[in-house]
């Protein structure tokens, strides 16, 4: 295992937002879904590209809050850029398993 430093820690933003707009996509490689999260005023609403669709349906996507790292470069995937990272696990039934909050947060917290 490489370790870290905590101040390389501290270097990535990890945010919480509130996914505000799904879309299907289908010129994902993988089956995936274009994602809009809303982080809030100082960053507000972001674009990215989840490979989630094992476990959730669009509508129930919709105004949940997810963890996501903000501050990395954004990345071309097919024709839409994703700007964020929405963090996830794989889960024991296969797919993608999102990562989340148990108690409401204010949108772009940061995790610390």
């Amino acid at each position: 295992m490489d370790f870290c430093s905590y101040q390389d820690f501290q270097k990535v933003e990890i945010r919480i937002g509130q996914i505000v707009r799904v879309a299907p996509f289908p010129k994902a490689k993988k089956p995936a879904y274009q994602l809009w999260i809303d982080f809030g005023d100082k960053l507000g609403v972001k674009k990215s590209s989840a490979q989630v669709t094992k476990h959730y349906q669009p509508k129930e996507l919709e105004g949940r809050k997810v963890v996501a790292v903000t501050n990395l470069p954004p990345k071309q995937i097919a024709d839409f850029q994703s700007e964020v990272l929405v963090l996830g696990v794989d889960s024991v039934q296969g797919g993608v398993t999102l990562l989340g909050i148990d108690h409401d947060a204010p949108l772009g917290s940061r995790v610390y």
